[in-house]
């Protein structure tokens, strides 16, 4: 069902799925799909429940914000809202933000794990000598009987965790903003990373983008890791530096495994491309096959409870 200017009363949302694609969507509601196109659906100042496209750049969601001045929700596809915290002031007072958190926690663990058995055992290496022709033999460090650091045990880090627990690893450290216990063990401070760190094989960073993150990963922080210990980044590329990381990895010293680089989209000569020990992947820990049946279910499950005027799930910031 999509949505006319004709004045209808029910609240509107616009969704960046069709929405004849999601099934069992509450019928108290009129929908309009809008994916990032030019031209927008219907008015945006009749949007009341608004859902940003998700493959896109931040200026592309935020862009219909201002018009939108009936909006009472904002339902991000998104676990991190960085692309759309600096636009917040422009919701109506009152209006809610929430994240998706939760939603990628399958794919993105999945990708965690792949970029880190990929770096131990250097699969990059076995491509290229594939493409050479040229049969390669020898030892690669295993993921069996390692110590693995996990920096940010929210839903993702722990969806990590779940799918470490196969391999054999020596131990699991799990770190957050404040110290806890959860059900597989103690979670340690941020605070406490300094004494952590050294004796971590491979560093897995799964943090939200905030200010007591950003440049967390900063020279001082990878001169406390192991010699030939691997950098794992599923977060976001401002949560490390750079400018440090090339040092130690152009020396050798430390590998690395990104999906999130900074600068993003990583430009073309960037010696990031070219250092030694390092494997890119172009941010697609949440895009995959995992992530369209898991955004359906929960649209209808937030929409179902905004229909109801039942409270939301995942809201991270109201509107003064």
């Amino acid at each position: 069902m999509s949505a006319d200017d004709s004045g209808s009363a029910r609240p509107l949302a616009w969704l960046p799925i069709p929405p004849e694609e999601i099934e069992g969507l509450p019928a108290g509601l009129e929908y309009a799909h809008w994916n990032g196109e030019p031209d927008y659906p219907t008015d945006p100042a009749r949007c009341a429940f608004y859902v940003p496209p998700y493959v896109t750049s931040g200026d592309v969601c935020v862009r219909p914000l201002p018009a939108m001045t009936g909006l009472r929700v904002v339902q991000t596809l998104t676990a991190g809202l960085d692309h759309i915290l600096p636009s917040a002031h422009l919701l109506p007072s009152g209006a809610l933000l929430c994240n998706a958190r939760g939603l990628h926690d399958t794919s993105t663990a999945e990708l965690a794990l792949t970029l880190t058995l990929a770096s131990l055992r250097d699969i990059p290496g076995f491509v290229r000598a594939q493409d050479a022709g040229e049969w390669r033999q020898g030892f690669r460090p295993a993921l069996a009987d390692r110590s693995v650091l996990i920096v940010g045990y929210g839903s993702i880090g722990r969806a990590i965790e779940d799918r470490l627990l196969p391999f054999e690893c020596a131990r699991v450290v799990r770190v957050a903003r404040s110290p806890r216990e959860s059900e597989l063990g103690h979670v340690h401070a941020i605070t406490e990373l300094p004494g952590l760190l050294p004796d971590a094989d491979v560093v897995i960073l799964a943090t939200p983008l905030t200010e007591e993150t950003r440049g967390l990963v900063d020279a001082d922080f990878l001169a406390l890791m192991k010699d030939g210990a691997l950098l794992v980044n599923i977060a976001r590329g401002p949560v490390v530096d750079t400018k440090a990381l090339l040092t130690e990895v152009e020396s050798g010293r430390l590998r690395a495994a990104l999906d999130v680089t900074d600068p993003e989209p990583l430009p073309s000569g960037h010696p990031l491309w070219s250092a030694p020990g390092v494997l890119i992947t172009p941010h697609v820990g949440g895009p995959s096959s995992a992530f369209l049946p898991r955004a359906k279910r929960m649209l209808r499950d937030q929409l179902a409870r905004f229909a109801l005027d039942a409270p939301l799930q995942n809201v991270v910031v109201t509107a003064p």
